[in-house]
């Protein structure tokens, strides 16, 4: 006990402070807000350092404005399919990609397009020639309503010069790489990898309509 007219230690009070704080909430909070969040919840990107932000549904609805001039863009939803295109060897090596998977997408900010293909660093950007991306938005005028830094092309190359083609919401993109990070080994990821890319663009195709017929926003 402490004595009548003497103060408490410095080693007593930080005890007493620590044993009297509030126990954090478990489970995910907006990282705006810090409202609580579920697992399933939307996203936004910092458009100055391209970081994902976790949010809630009102936080990301204030950010969905494609118009307006905010440092913050809502990641949206949407997933397309585009059955008829196809990326040739020649155009692939134009697009400097050392790999068959990759991810492309404008930069407002630099006011560019870039590409990342993914390895056991992560994400890797490969700085792509505006020449090249026009003849592929050519060959398919549609590619053009992608959303700048919140909607991304995702190509796959496969063997035999086919592959496929998705538009999809950037978080997908980021989650594809951080999932290959782990399992990624030598130069093409392996056979862990592969599977681990046959199991994403499984789901992939899933969610996506054709691109035909769809409106550039």
């Amino acid at each position: 006990m402490i004595a009548a007219g003497r103060s408490a230690s410095p080693a007593s009070t930080l005890l007493r402070l620590r044993r009297d704080r509030p126990q954090p909430a478990a489970g995910e909070r907006c990282e705006m807000c810090a409202e609580p969040i579920g697992e399933e919840h939307p996203h936004v990107v910092n458009l100055d350092s391209r970081a994902l932000m976790c949010g809630c549904r009102a936080c990301y609805l204030l950010f969905t404005d494609e118009g307006a001039r905010l440092r913050y863009r809502a990641v949206p939803e949407r997933y397309l399919h585009f059955a008829g295109l196809t990326v040739d060897g020649r155009a692939w090596d134009e697009l400097q990609i050392p790999v068959g998977l990759a991810f492309l997408f404008r930069n407002s900010v630099q006011d560019r397009m870039v590409a990342f293909y993914p390895g056991p660093a992560g994400a890797t950007e490969s700085e792509l020639p505006l020449d090249a991306w026009e003849a592929v938005v050519a060959a398919s005028p549609v590619l053009a309503g992608l959303r700048p830094d919140v909607e991304a092309l995702l190509i796959r190359r496969t063997a035999g010069g086919g592959g496929s083609c998705h538009l999809v919401p950037i978080d997908a993109c980021y989650e594809l790489v951080g999932q290959l990070r782990t399992l990624w080994r030598g130069f093409d990821g392996g056979s862990e990898a592969r599977t681990a890319m046959d199991a994403f663009f499984a789901r992939v195709a899933d969610r996506s309509r054709p691109a035909e017929g769809v409106v550039a926003p």
